[in-house]
């Protein structure tokens, strides 16, 4: 049903998570924990106000995170 979650932090990926590969790993977070592939009809607005609140908090946790021995982002972008 769910294909594992990946690591969105360096350096597992060797560039910051994209906002798809956020929402992708939101997706298969709330379709593990609910049960469903593909919600019903009248679940379905639950379902995708979930996506987006996961997706939202795991932004706002990847920019938050120190990597130790990682650059940070003012240094990688020469700011």
């Amino acid at each position: 049903m769910c294909r594992s979650i990946k690591t969105l932090r360096p350096p597992a990926l060797p560039e910051q998570a994209t906002e798809e590969e956020i929402r992708a790993a939101a997706l298969q977070y709330v379709r593990k924990v609910s049960g469903f592939r593909a919600p019903a009809a009248h679940n379905r607005e639950v379902f995708d106000r979930a996506v987006e609140t996961v997706a939202a908090a795991t932004a706002e946790l990847l920019s938050g995170l120190e990597v130790r021995g990682a650059p940070r982002a003012e240094a990688a972008t020469g700011v």
